[in-house]
Formats: C-alpha cells, structure tokens, sequence
C-alpha cells in the first residue's frame, strides 16, 4: 500500500477504479492537493500517478470526446472567428473550392492545411 498522508487520503481504503461521477471529483480534488504540494514525497507522487491513471481511465470511458472530422474542425473554426464561406477564399482560391470542401464533395490538400493552420494558429494535425 502506498503511504500518504491522511490529508491526501481517500473515503475508501485504497484508490480503485472509479465508478461514480462523486468519485471522479473526489479522486481529481486530491489529485489537485498533491500537484500543489511543494515537495511531495516519492510515496505521495506515486500515489498522484495511481490516481492520475484511474482518473484517465474514468474520463477516457466517460468524458471523452469523439473526433471531428477535418470540416467539422474547419466549420467549428470559422464559427468561433465569426468567419463566412468567402472569407477563406484567400485560402482555397476560390469560394467554389471552399463550398466544395464545406460539403465534403473536395478533401482538404496539404497546401489548404498549411494555410488553414497558420490563418487559425494551430497544429495542422488538427485537420487529420
């Protein structure tokens, strides 16, 4: 058993897959203690890794997030800039071009990725 001390321990004896949203939080509120803790000791690190793995495992069953496909990113981008089909037209080259891609009739090639990361300033990764 991992020793730690009683200020960073949990309702139950020992942490244990989580099976409830009540122990998520409990589970990320003693996470967040350690992480703040100046020098943890080698036990309380490894006990913050135990819990970190089983928080992963809960979000990652629970919380996760499926993943958008390169126009949904696309779309999701120029709502949250408050952007139109014809302001990518610098872009793409033409405005047809862009409405193809919108509706997926045209995949997106590496020169509009490199362009559409650098215009949003992120990863190009994003639109794989």
């Amino acid at each position: 058993m991992i020793a730690v001390s009683e200020k960073y321990a949990l309702e139950v004896s020992s942490p244990a897959p989580i099976a409830s949203e009540r122990q998520h939080e409990e589970y990320l509120s003693v996470l967040d203690k350690l992480a703040n803790k100046a020098n943890p000791t080698s036990q309380e690190k490894k006990y913050a890794e135990v819990l970190m793995t089983l928080i992963e495992a809960y979000e990652e069953e629970h919380h996760s997030i499926p993943d958008a496909s390169p126009v949904d990113v696309l779309r999701a981008l120029m709502e949250a800039n408050d952007l139109r089909q014809k302001d990518l037209v610098p872009i793409f080259g033409s405005e047809s071009i862009v409405s193809e891609v919108l509706h997926r009739k045209r995949d997106l090639n590496k020169t509009h990725i490199q362009k559409l990361s650098k215009r949003f300033d992120v990863s190009p990764a994003v639109f794989f």
